[in-house]
């Protein structure tokens, strides 16, 4: 078997080769431990029978140790100029294909009809760039694409925020955006040791297994986050207060809200951490029919 690309020395070998050197505005930090690499792969659990998506493949480190044991890989990667080294140190593995393209611009949808009709069950599983981690996973459960889920690396604050549980400092909007379409759990932190160049921060893996059915039911799916959003406008303000401020005509509806909340039995001066995602939709359900009318 071929020597692995993340090493310290052979990592730096292929940078000399090519002369590389890193773009902060891309967020490039390229893992140089073989072994949390295969852990991350571990904690996909990635067969002969899983179709991989990776984004930012870096020079290939990740991509070699997902090609070793999936059935086939698309690698999306935004930096031109990454290709000609992916081409040489991705080489022997048949089984992936690298495309030039911004993630956040892919018809995702189709990528996998054309690369992964054959495959069992699809993964997404990529150390994100950290500048643009939440768009990306976004994008990924708002497209509603036939995932069994994501494993990825990402900054351990927002890892934090993406797991949290009600009534913690951590749990936000996000929390419920992504705990809405997923089962949430940080499965490992990595130190920034590991990393070239080493980053400010320390990295988490966190997997997403994605519902098959929703862990609420909702009336109006948009009206539900933007009433999560309104709700966590500004974290110190009370429930009701967010709620007037931020909602379209919310002033004018203060009475209805109020009454709303009363009826459901959600005090109006609590704060929107402190509310469950079950809690949201019974408001967001209640609201629709006074707010939207």
């Amino acid at each position: 078997m071929m020597k692995d690309i993340a090493t310290p020395v052979r990592t730096k070998a292929i940078l000399e080769k090519y002369g590389f050197s890193f773009k902060k505005s891309l967020g490039q930090n390229f893992l140089i431990e073989p072994n949390v690499l295969s852990r991350i792969v571990d904690h996909a659990e990635v067969t002969d029978k899983t179709g991989v998506i990776e984004i930012g493949p870096g020079i290939g480190a990740l991509t070699e140790q997902l090609a070793r044991r999936a059935k086939r890989v698309i690698a999306f990667e935004i930096d031109q100029r990454l290709l000609p080294i992916l081409n040489e140190t991705l080489e022997p593995y048949k089984n992936v294909k690298v495309i030039h393209q911004d993630v956040l611009e892919a018809n995702l949808t189709k990528a996998i009809e054309d690369s992964f009709h054959d495959c069992e069950e699809i993964m997404v599983v990529a150390n994100l760039p950290y500048y643009v981690t939440t768009p990306i996973i976004m994008k990924l459960l708002e497209d509603k694409l036939p995932l069994k889920g994501i494993v990825v690396m990402l900054q351990k604050e927002v890892a934090d925020r993406i797991s949290a549980s009600p009534s913690t400092k951590e749990y936000g909007s996000l929390s419920i955006a992504v705990q809405y379409y997923t089962e949430a759990k940080t499965v490992m932190t990595v130190p920034k040791t590991v990393f070239v160049p080493q980053p400010n921060v320390d990295s988490a893996i966190i997997r997403l297994l994605v519902r098959y059915e929703p862990i609420v039911e909702l009336e109006d799916e948009d009206f539900f986050f933007q009433i999560v959003r309104a709700s966590f406008a500004q974290r110190r303000k009370t429930l009701l207060n967010n709620l007037v401020h931020y909602l379209p005509n919310g002033k004018e509806q203060k009475i209805k809200i109020e009454e709303a909340l009363h009826g459901i039995g959600i005090d109006g001066k609590r704060r929107g951490e402190s509310l469950s995602i079950e809690e949201f939709a019974k408001l967001s359900d209640t609201l629709a029919e006074i707010v939207n009318k």
